[in-house]
């Protein structure tokens, strides 16, 4: 019986075989390299060459995908009005979050990051990335939808790719999600199929930037072999 879908097309592997040694070279100096990635709240405005910011959305954009929908839009905000108007936005939700949303645990588990409501990387990193998921396609002529498929986690895996981009070309980030995140829409006017998924942004640190003093945890506590 002939089906109704397509014929699927199939193109070679591009594939190279590494060395063992090259194996073990590539993987102790890219873990070494990610080791020094930290979550950065003190930016430099100094500017970023945009060059690197499209090549590591290129980069996030070669993520695997359910039912490869690459149900993902990146929106790169360097307008400095649009960057206050976000973080003006920002600030109220996290005010509230703080102040009575979050119950105290939450608060507790914070604390040794030294976080608040007050923003202010916001305005000073010299761009914002702002993640939308996908959740579902709209046809143009008919306006009928199709969902898409594992967004969230094909989204996710995007971001990290992402953020790996970033900090490889010698940037800073941080990934900032204030609950809700519905204002990100309305600022940045996006369609209703679009859905905030996190906010990053994306520059230098500062000269004096510090970070908190905090342990990943060992490989025997994230892995386990069977």
């Amino acid at each position: 019986m002939a089906s109704i879908f397509p014929e699927p097309k199939f193109i070679p592997l591009d594939f190279t075989r590494l060395s063992s040694e090259e194996q073990r070279e590539r993987s102790r100096s890219f873990y070494e390299l990610m080791q020094r990635r930290r979550t950065v709240r003190d930016f430099s405005d100094e500017p970023v060459a945009f060059e690197l910011i499209e090549r590591a959305i290129q980069t996030a954009g070669a993520a695997p995908s359910g039912a490869n929908m690459q149900p993902w839009r990146f929106v790169v905000v360097g307008d400095a009005e649009v960057k206050r108007r976000i973080r003006e936005a920002a600030e109220a939700e996290e005010r509230a979050s703080y102040g009575r949303r979050m119950p105290e645990r939450w608060l507790r588990r914070l604390a040794p990051l030294g976080t608040d409501w007050h923003k202010p990387f916001l305005e000073i990193a010299p761009y914002l990335i702002v993640v939308f998921r996908i959740d579902y396609l709209i046809d143009e002529q008919t306006g009928e939808t199709e969902p898409t498929y594992y967004a969230s986690e094909s989204v996710g895996i995007a971001v990290g790719l992402l953020l790996v981009a970033l900090h490889t070309a010698g940037l800073a980030t941080l990934t900032h999600t204030p609950s809700p995140m519905r204002f990100l829409s309305e600022i940045l006017k996006r369609p209703k199929n679009e859905k905030p998924f996190v906010l990053i942004p994306v520059g230098y640190p500062a000269d004096d930037a510090r970070v908190p003093d905090i342990e990943r945890k060992p490989l025997d506590e994230i892995m386990q072999v069977v």
